[in-house]
């Protein structure tokens, strides 16, 4: 079975046939041209971090022998075009200076924009375990599906995407490292075996600083919890409950909301609202459903 078919429907399934033999038959002549300029990023993009070198070199060999391999783009409204698939080849065709790429033109709504996106990334691997985390709950939130739905549509399991989505329970800062390759995924889902959260940081910076496996953290988390759950019994049912009010709050807000919400408690009954936003066209709707119209 190849990876493509792994992968959920695979692209063919969600461009159409059509588009994926255009792709294979670019040199027939079955492409466009269109200026780059008109070409805007796809607003679903789950990566969000690209390795300029890769790019560079890219981009040297689009200067000599041109983009082998047509972009695939969606008409928007306001008369130009949003990438589909490609992203990479289009910065490097900026870089190399091309005034025009060869495109494919396919009618895509917003959901398939995302997968799309997602089952490309994932099929070269190029998604952290982060990105590939907030694309999933970006089909959860913007379109409604379930894990399971999730898993299907790219070609993962529900185990498999539940354990993505746990990630994003952890402080920014440990996201960050992950991000930065200074830690595992693995290495997030063993700190999240604390039930205090506060206590997840400092160990992340620990682990990263010395190079903990994963089993090393897993050790440690599993000692220190089992340490503090004897002198903290009594904390721990108080905390117990305010999560599990947090908890109640939060899911309120989201199915308000249509997006991610996080509750932070502090001292003295203080604290702070979270509320995730992925595009400014997300950012304007959270804006109006708050009750006031953006500037």
């Amino acid at each position: 079975m190849t990876q493509q078919r792994r992968l959920g429907k695979g692209l063919g399934a969600l461009l159409g046939e059509s588009a994926m033999e255009a792709t294979r038959a670019e040199q027939l002549g079955g492409t466009l041209e269109v200026d780059v300029g008109r070409i805007v990023p796809n607003r679903y993009q789950p990566r969000q971090t690209f390795d300029d070198a890769s790019i560079g070199e890219l981009a040297e060999s689009i200067g000599r022998k041109g983009v082998l391999q047509p972009l695939i783009i969606t008409p928007r409204a306001e008369g130009d075009y949003m990438l589909v698939s490609g992203e990479r080849r289009l910065r490097a065709a900026r870089q190399a200076g091309l005034s025009a790429v060869p495109v494919i033109v396919r009618d895509v709504g917003d959901r398939e924009l995302l997968e799309i996106a997602l089952i490309e990334n994932l099929q070269r691997e190029d998604l952290d375990a982060i990105e590939e985390a907030i694309g999933y709950e970006l089909l959860m939130s913007e379109f409604g599906l379930t894990q399971a739905q999730v898993g299907e549509q790219v070609g993962r399991s529900r185990p498999a995407v539940t354990n993505a989505l746990r990630l994003l329970e952890l402080p920014d800062a440990v996201q960050s490292m992950i991000k930065d390759g200074a830690l595992s995924a693995g290495h997030g889902r063993a700190l999240l075996g604390f039930k205090d959260h506060r206590r997840i940081t400092p160990l992340a910076r620990k682990a990263a600083q010395r190079g903990y496996s994963v089993r090393q953290v897993e050790r440690i988390v599993k000692r220190e919890s089992k340490a503090a759950g004897g002198t903290r019994a009594a904390g721990k049912r108080a905390a117990d409950s305010d999560a599990a009010e947090r908890t109640r709050l939060e899911e309120e807000l989201q199915r308000e909301l249509g997006t991610r919400v996080k509750i932070h408690l502090e001292k003295e009954g203080k604290g702070r609202i979270e509320v995730a936003f992925y595009s400014l066209d997300d950012l304007h709707r959270l804006v109006e459903r708050l009750g006031a119209k953006p500037a």
